[in-house]
């Protein structure tokens, strides 16, 4: 009987060891996609090394080795630990909206549920959310590689958005409705990349990193611009003649 007391504690001591262990791996981990991110976010994908990363977190080089089998999968690791949340928060949203909506979304509506809610991680979420931001407008704006890193992780939530906006407008050639989803998108990826022109322009009227006033005026002004296209093909189609 005490051997096997003795026994239940080895096994007791070994599993508090082997979490604590498994504590420290998942805390460090997260060091390394944090200082990855801010490094990403400011150089790109090109701009940075494993050893940059290793000396901003304070470790030698080779333990980033030990977790990440090169830099593309530590970037690619970094880039979808955050699209997961944006991508799941908006699809339920989306979700939510469609059924408060009774099945009768308007387009403000629906951009505000798929806008407003990824603006909302960037206002509240701290600095490695804006860092986030200005990587995944980096990524939305490489045709050679991210636009399939978009497509794998984006994808469904643009999708259902777009659905939502075609039961928005019924009446709307399904072209349309991507076009302006294009130019929201673009719009969006602007705004979260950050580059203080719009700072200098208006002469610190406005501020790139005030997703505050983005929130407050970006879903209005592009479901305008979706009526506008949306509802006046013909009118469009005279003035390019």
């Amino acid at each position: 009987m005490v051997s096997g007391g003795n026994g239940l504690a080895e096994i007791k001591t070994r599993q508090r060891k082997g979490g604590k262990k498994a504590e420290q791996r998942a805390g460090m981990i997260e060091q390394i996609l944090d200082a990855a991110e801010y490094l990403f976010s400011k150089h790109g994908l090109y701009g940075v090394t494993l050893k940059d990363v290793a000396q901003h977190v304070g470790v030698h080089h080779t333990l980033i080795n030990y977790y990440f089998d090169d830099k593309k999968a530590l970037f690619e690791r970094v880039f979808a630990r955050r699209a997961a949340v944006t991508s799941e928060r908006r699809l339920r949203m989306l979700d939510d909206y469609e059924e408060a909506s009774s099945g009768k979304p308007t387009v403000e509506g629906a951009l505000r549920a798929f806008l407003d809610t990824d603006l909302d991680l960037y206002l509240e979420g701290g600095e490695g959310w804006k860092n986030y931001a200005a990587l995944a407008s980096q990524v939305a704006n490489t045709p050679e590689w991210g636009a399939a890193m978009m497509d794998e992780h984006f994808d469904p939530v643009v999708l259902r958005l777009v659905d939502l906006l075609k039961k928005a407008l019924p009446q709307s050639s399904v072209e349309d409705i991507f076009w302006g989803y294009h130019f929201t998108t673009g719009a969006l990826m602007l705004t979260l990349a950050r580059t203080g022109r719009i700072d200098k322009l208006s002469g610190g009227l406005c501020r790139s990193d005030d997703f505050a006033a983005v929130k407050q005026r970006m879903s209005t002004f592009m479901a305008a611009g979706f009526l506008a296209i949306c509802n006046a093909p013909a009118q469009r189609l005279e003035a390019t003649k």
